[in-house]
């Protein structure tokens, strides 16, 4: 999914969202704007510890769990399910994906 500060701000949203809690709402209680609120789900700010701490405890979770976002990353996939993904892709879109993937490698060097 992207940086650790994209990944904490979508387990934040996640945990509010579990708490049935508006992002205004939970704004409201840190007593911060609701654009800073928006910027830190985003991952566009980084709330400093105490503020993480403030936000652990409104939304009923501990500190930690705040940090356990392994489930937002991406699985890795196999060759063989990427192959499996393409049975029902029809010629024109395969040579698409082969053109992209043979484009990935190049990029990489």
């Amino acid at each position: 999914m992207g940086t650790a500060t994209v990944l904490l701000g979508a387990r934040i949203r996640e945990l509010r969202k579990i708490q049935g809690m508006a992002q205004e709402q939970l704004a409201d209680i840190l007593g911060i704007e609701q654009q800073y609120m928006s910027r830190i789900e985003l991952g566009k700010s980084y709330p400093s510890l105490d503020r993480l701490m403030r936000i652990a405890e409104v939304l009923k979770a501990p500190l930690p769990s705040l940090f356990d976002f392994a489930h937002h990353e991406p699985e890795a996939v196999s060759p063989e399910q990427m192959l499996k993904n393409m049975e029902g892709i029809d010629e024109k879109d395969r040579q698409l994906l082969y053109r992209m993937v043979e484009w990935m490698k190049e990029m990489r060097g």
